[in-house]
């Protein structure tokens, strides 16, 4: 060790001695002289953090530039009314296939021609894509509803009157 006082922590020069300007580093690249432009890092000697130095100018507000249109984005289809009928129109169908749950395959072939009805309805208004899924369901609803429980009680007629 050449210097018996070294600076905080053991690093750079000892406190008595002024730093040391910085050597040209060798390949062509200088480090900038005192009083050219500033650059990145931290103030020159002579600037304090009170004056800022001179910077690029604030990027431009949100919003500044107007959009052009016919770039917005497409609203979703609202798909869930035709889907919701097919739902109900496939299980009040079957409901009303069996025996015991007659009764509510009428009910949600009910709700089926509903939802199947209104889901049309946006489709041919171009707020939904699923046109066919609610015809479909609205299909399923009439026949849960008028001709199955129709064929239902003409088979026990049939039955009854054999006896």
């Amino acid at each position: 060790m050449s210097d018996a006082n070294p600076g905080s922590g053991g690093f750079g020069p000892p406190p008595s001695q002024p730093p040391q300007p910085p050597q040209q580093p060798a390949g062509g690249y200088a480090y900038p002289q005192s009083g050219s432009a500033p650059g990145y890092g931290y103030p020159n000697q002579g600037q304090s953090y009170a004056s800022p130095a001179p910077s690029y100018p604030a990027a431009a507000p949100v919003g500044a530039y107007p959009q052009m249109p016919g770039y917005g984005m497409a609203p979703q289809p609202s798909n869930g009314m035709g889907t919701t009928g097919l739902v109900l129109g496939i299980i009040g169908v079957v409901c009303s296939l069996t025996f015991f749950l007659w009764f509510f395959g009428v009910i949600l072939g009910i709700l089926g021609i509903i939802f199947g009805a209104i889901g049309r309805g946006k489709a041919g208004r171009g707020e939904a894509t699923n046109r066919g899924a609610a015809t479909a369901g609205l299909v399923c609803g009439i026949v849960a509803t008028v001709i199955l429980p129709l064929l239902g009680l003409l088979l026990f007629a049939s039955f009854m009157s054999a006896f």
